[in-house]
């Protein structure tokens, strides 16, 4: 019985690490890119023949990748996004791809950005580039009520996506009391804050909250945190977009 947890506990951490794209042109680049780890190939058996798609299977098949045939219903469950998928989709394994608990586990100092409610995928990519050339070790993002991580996400990020630890929750408000409670520093972005980003004194364990395009941090999320920051702003701009803002903190010396 112990080894059958352990196997599912195996498996599902596995599978938690598994990110599915969609659409010929995000997947064919995918394939390419020998820096990714592929487990599975999806293709509609309605697909007409096709360059692009002879191209896909022939490097599945150099790379030892498995490819499944499937009807267009099924491709559609696989993809999300029946509209979209263009008859593809491909299983990448993201090695940077974490449970808190699994990331907790490996850092005793770390800077988070925590995303409560971005909705737009462009921003949501920028973000993640930005996060990746600055000094974040990882970005804590919703597994609903948020945007995910699409080709869109993907090309927005110019695929730093693949380099940068994204820890995934089904609760964010759950996480960040857990980070609370383990001894981090919670500071939400407002621009009703006092005070200014700059000239805070960041404890080993920070986490930056970074809300909704339009509403900013949700009142229960705000509750939880620690202090809330401000970028001042000049000439009676009100506030900068949510990819800006994570640009500044993720150069935060």
């Amino acid at each position: 019985m112990k080894a059958d947890s352990q196997a599912y506990i195996d498996k599902k951490a596995f599978f938690d690490k598994v990110l599915t794209i969609y659409g010929r042109k995000a997947v064919l680049e995918a394939l390419e890119d020998d820096t990714l780890e592929i487990y599975k190939l999806h293709l509609s058996s309605s697909n007409r023949s096709a360059e692009v798609l002879e191209r896909m299977e022939a490097l599945a098949k150099k790379r030892g990748v498995e490819v499944r045939y499937c009807s267009k219903e099924q491709l559609s469950r696989i993809s999300k996004n029946a509209k979209q998928d263009q008859g593809v989709a491909l299983d990448i394994v993201l090695s940077d791809f974490y449970s808190l608990e699994a990331f907790l586990a490996q850092k005793e100092a770390y800077r988070i950005l925590a995303l409560d409610g971005v909705l737009n995928p462009q921003n949501l990519g920028m973000i993640i580039r930005s996060c990746t050339a600055g000094n974040i070790d990882a970005i804590l993002l919703p597994t609903k009520g948020a945007a995910q991580i699409t080709p869109l996400v993907i090309k927005a990020s110019v695929g730093t996506l693949f380099k940068m630890p994204i820890i995934q929750t089904k609760s964010l408000y759950h996480s960040l009391n857990v980070l609370s409670k383990e001894g981090a520093s919670l500071y939400a972005l407002s621009s009703h804050a006092s005070s200014d980003y700059r000239e805070v004194n960041y404890p080993t364990k920070s986490v930056f909250v970074l809300g909704n395009e339009s509403e900013g941090v949700s009142k229960e999320v705000m509750g939880l945190c620690s202090e809330a920051i401000a970028i001042p702003m000049q000439r009676g701009v009100e506030s900068l977009n949510v990819a800006v803002t994570a640009s500044l903190l993720a150069f935060l010396s």
